[in-house]
């Protein structure tokens, strides 16, 4: 039986025998104790402007942002069990008011853990178990703009220790424009089974190869197994990739390519709810689906490029589980597709595209609608939809080249 490669954190205490041993049996990592607790949480609030929204403060993108609907009001990050959190960091977009007085509370008790005056940065308190945390504006001169309310379980967003390797890129949360350009590889690391990954991975990017046939046998293993929250980043993907990268639950997948699709690129299997988001990297050589979505919730693909497949997102459509899921597609490359996404009508699915470049693709489908049907039988296809309650994309949304 394979025994899955696991990532752990190194204790400060361990020998430096231990320590040499471990570090040689591993891939490298970057574990940090202060990853952002926010991602993949829920968010809800007192009120919000126009055009913004609670979990826009908890994506990752500072590009977005919640306003209250007046000058003061809460927003509010949650967890479906008890998280311990020590820290906040407050990061505002331009344009909105400016804060004067603020406070942050366990939502859970109404107890006040900090408060003060002026526009607020990194908060610290008195490290805490709850479900819901919230940020509360009391004072400010207009409503003002919070792009992110990042949590953390200690230090705020700065690593507690040193990385085991220094990543060659640094993740960002807008990927910006796609343009086709493929990464430099920084190395390769060999690997004979998968790398379960919890908390935070970077691979430094670093090649990671290889496991699996190269078929499109959906009973091999995965290069990489993310569990419930965890993120995947900084990391080129080499052939065969077996069945690629499995998200157990919510997880974030940061500037990861793969060099040959092979079966699926990812696969969402949360049965949770909350989103999960790929933002930016880039994949080639697929003769079907790119991103398989089989559990529930919500998949964001941003910043993302795509050469040379079937589809670059499809909700499973005859799965032993049959599940309402949901797409967010923006800012997105595709060459030489088929269809950017599929989804099942029957199940209330929805797909919102925007800011879509097809290239050699005169022909592909934005948004094709399927029937969902039990496991055993195939899915019928019904057509393409615009602008409806499944298909939230217009003609405007998609420029072919």
């Amino acid at each position: 039986m394979k025994r899955p490669v696991v990532v752990r954190w190194i204790a400060v205490g361990a020998t430096a025998a231990a320590s040499a041993a471990i570090a040689l049996a591993l891939p490298s990592v970057q574990a940090f104790a202060a990853d952002n607790l926010s991602l993949g949480a829920g968010a809800d609030g007192s009120s919000k402007a126009s055009g913004t929204s609670y979990g826009n403060v908890r994506d990752g993108d500072t590009a977005t942002y919640w306003s209250p609907a007046s000058a003061t009001g809460y927003v509010s990050v949650k967890w479906s069990s008890a998280t311990t959190v020590s820290s906040a960091v407050i990061r505002q977009a331009s344009g909105g008011g400016s804060i004067s007085a603020w406070r942050v509370l366990n939502a859970d008790t109404g107890a006040s853990l900090a408060s003060g005056s002026g526009s607020p940065s990194t908060i610290t308190f008195s490290s805490t178990s709850l479900k819901k945390l919230t940020f509360e504006i009391t004072s400010a001169s207009a409503a003002p703009r919070i792009s992110e309310f990042e949590t953390y379980a200690s230090g705020g967003s700065t690593p507690t220790t040193s990385p085991t390797t220094t990543p060659t890129t640094s993740p960002t949360s807008n990927p910006g424009t796609p343009t086709g350009a493929w990464p430099s590889s920084a190395g390769t690391v060999s690997i004979s089974a998968t790398v379960n990954v919890s908390g935070t991975f970077d691979g430094g990017m670093k090649t990671y190869c290889c496991i699996g046939d190269g078929s499109q046998s959906e009973s091999q293993d995965p290069m990489f197994k993310i569990a419930n929250g965890g993120t995947l980043q900084n990391v080129i993907i080499g052939s065969p990739a077996g069945d690629g990268v499995h998200c157990e639950g919510t997880c974030t997948i940061r500037n990861v390519w793969w060099n040959d699709i092979g079966e699926d690129a990812a696969t969402f299997k949360g049965t949770g709810g909350g989103t999960s988001y790929v933002i930016g990297g880039g994949a080639k050589s697929g003769s079907d689906k790119t991103f398989q979505h089989n559990g529930n919730g919500t998949v964001s693909i941003s910043g993302f490029y795509l050469s040379g497949s079937g589809k670059l997102y499809r909700g499973c459509g005859n799965c032993t589980n049959s599940y309402q899921r949901h797409v967010k597609i923006d800012n997105v490359l595709l060459n030489d597709i088929d269809m950017v996404a599929g989804i099942n009508s029957n199940w209330g699915d929805t797909a919102t595209i925007t800011r879509v470049t097809l290239t050699n693709a005169s022909s592909a489908v934005v948004c094709g609608k399927y029937q969902g049907v039990a496991k055993g039988s195939e899915p019928k296809y019904l057509g393409e939809g615009w602008n409806d309650s499944n298909c939230k994309v217009t003609q405007s949304d998609i420029t072919r080249k």
